[in-house]
């Protein structure tokens, strides 16, 4: 973050653009030419998976700093995952060529790419492997600890769909936590 907002003030790359998405907006469309990548400078944000069922997999939210798009412009494919925001969300968006450019000629932007990359897919593993080894109620108290106003910002639904659940499993378990959670209430929190 910190290296593409001193990017983009120093004047020398005047392609990256700052934006805003409200609530529900969707940054990235899943099955769709992804043209540049996003990085968030503050709000939430939640990438998701529709199966052919049409059920939504969230396979992560997306706070300050985290990174979207850059897999689909080094890869050249199709974006597999749509990003919506969940609350007031602004972003920088860096173009494909700009992109280029930089993972090219700009050996800092380069590293910070790989250790990126690198983190998320080491994030991903651990993520998946703890949700496969443990119990729904301790998935959620892990979660819970790593964002405590979770249930403020974020649907049940949503929170059901990140741990691969069903809603009623969640709410099976909610009342088995020390401190019953204050509920998002917004239209899908059931």
């Amino acid at each position: 973050m910190d290296y593409i907002v001193k990017l983009k003030a120093s004047g020398s790359n005047d392609s990256i653009t700052e934006y805003e998405a409200v609530v529900g907006e969707k940054i990235i469309s899943q099955k769709t030419n992804v043209q540049s990548i996003y990085l968030i400078k503050n709000g939430l944000a939640k990438c998701y998976l529709t199966e052919d069922t049409g059920n939504d997999f969230i396979q992560e939210f997306f706070g300050a700093g985290e990174v979207f798009g850059e897999i689909e412009l080094i890869t050249n494919e199709i974006s597999f995952c749509t990003i919506e925001a969940l609350a007031p969300t602004t972003y920088f968006k860096i173009p494909k060529k700009t992109f280029n450019q930089l993972l090219k000629e700009d050996a800092v932007f380069n590293t910070l790419l790989l250790q990126l990359m690198a983190s998320k897919i080491k994030y991903t593993a651990l993520r998946h492997s703890y949700n496969q080894s443990h119990a729904i109620e301790k998935k959620l108290r892990k979660l819970l600890n790593e964002l405590p106003n979770l249930f403020q910002k974020i649907s049940k639904n949503d929170i059901a769909n990140y741990l691969g659940i069903t809603v009623r499993s969640l709410n099976r378990v909610l009342p088995t936590l020390d401190t019953t959670p204050t509920l998002h209430q917004g239209s899908s929190s059931q």
